[in-house]
């Protein structure tokens, strides 16, 4: 354990205010502040330790002579004005790193990807503050003011999502988090604790990060308009789909659609307008509500696509993050991969003709006209649904 000691000076105020205020409080000064703390700050083998206080219990002092020269880190300074912040984060990395940098500190709503830092809310900001730490990360960092200024359910599974993040860096980095907030520290679960308010530090050895309910339900495309600014493709609704969102405490948190195509001779579930709203993301609730939906299709269960008929789900995506944690998942497997979209036009052409015969059986029906996919440079992933019964089969 390294022994800190603060002694923080300051003059001593002899104005009528001041004097004033010293005898009718009895407080004889307030020049002087002392704290000594034992934190752990030599030891190389934990991750994330956290100071924790009220303000002006000494936490930013501790912060600033924890390790000798290593400065409080400003999330918020040197973003360029000029650029998105997918350019402004480790502008000479991997593309493919930043992107999930963004994505697993739980900035996966790719359209705040597209804008500079100076026009992002409070939430996004921290959001991609963390995602620069994580995609250029700092052998030592201390970080101050963790979440204060965010809402407390976006803090803390903000925390997590940096917590979850930075623990999969090599060994050897090491974050110090400075807080006033406790209703993180069970979601961050750090290797240590010292509490500048008491004075004590503790160990979360055997705490257990809380526990949420996912709720599906099988609906239409009611709550769609609360998900659609958040997905990244502006398309039309998906014909003949049944929709799902996942809720938790009765709060929309998550959405699915999911239709049918004809595969060969036999038809498959086909998924798509996966979205997390962005104070949920990081939580880990997106793969998991994915997998589930795709289990009810292939299960033939009630409230599947074609309830009583199993049928895999095949399931596209641009999403570089996604695409890996879909690569990383034995329920699934990848099919196909392409760089670009198929000719437009001649996309045009197809539905145009195929709504023309539809129109001569059914006048009534929805006319189309100009409708069409591809013609975009977007590279898109395929991904097919095994589940476990495929992983069985094996």
């Amino acid at each position: 354990m390294t022994r800190i000691e603060v002694h923080n000076r300051c003059s001593d105020f002899a104005s009528y205010r001041a004097a004033r205020v010293k005898s009718l409080f009895n407080a004889e000064s307030g020049c002087n502040f002392d704290l000594v703390a034992e934190v752990p700050a030599d030891d190389p083998a934990w991750r994330i330790g956290v100071i924790v206080g009220p303000s002006g219990s000494g936490k930013s002092s501790i912060g600033r002579k924890f390790w000798p020269g290593v400065p409080i880190a400003d999330l918020s300074a040197n973003w360029p004005d000029d650029v998105p912040i997918v350019d402004a984060i480790a502008p000479d990395g991997d593309f493919n790193a930043v992107t999930s940098a963004l994505a697993a500190v739980g900035l996966g709503d790719v359209p705040a990807w597209l804008r500079p830092f100076s026009v992002l809310s409070v939430g996004e900001k921290f959001r991609a503050g963390v995602a620069r730490v994580i995609a250029d990360p700092p052998r030592k960092i201390v970080i101050d003011e963790f979440t204060s200024a965010l809402d407390r359910q976006i803090a803390r599974f903000g925390a997590l999502a940096f917590a979850k993040a930075w623990r999969r860096l090599p060994a050897g980095h090491q974050c110090l988090i400075l807080t006033c907030h406790r209703d993180i520290l069970e979601w961050v679960q750090p290797d240590w604790i010292f509490d500048t308010a008491t004075g004590k530090f503790s160990s979360t050895e055997g705490v257990q990060r809380p526990r949420f309910e996912l709720e599906i339900y099988q609906t239409d495309w009611r709550y769609w308009p609360a998900f659609e600014k958040h997905h990244y493709l502006k398309l039309p609704q998906m014909v003949a789909a049944k929709c799902y969102v996942g809720t938790v405490d009765g709060e929309p948190v998550c959405h699915l659609a999911v239709s049918s195509r004809n595969k060969g001779r036999g038809v498959e579930a086909r998924a798509c307008r996966l979205v997390v709203l962005p104070e949920w993301q990081g939580a880990g609730v997106g793969m998991r509500f994915l997998n589930a939906v795709c289990e009810i299709q292939l299960r033939g269960e009630e409230g599947a696509r074609l309830t009583g008929r199993p049928a895999t789900t095949l399931f596209h995506t641009s999403h570089p993050g996604l695409a890996a944690a879909l690569r990383c998942d034995r329920k699934w497997r990848q099919v196909s991969a392409a760089l670009y979209g198929e000719c437009r036009s001649k996309c045009i052409r197809t539905m145009r003709e195929s709504n023309r015969r539809k129109l001569e059986v059914n006048p009534n029906a929805i006319a189309i006209n100009g409708a069409g996919y591809g013609g975009h440079f977007r590279a898109v992933q395929g991904f097919r649904y095994v589940g476990e019964e495929g992983l069985r089969n094996e």
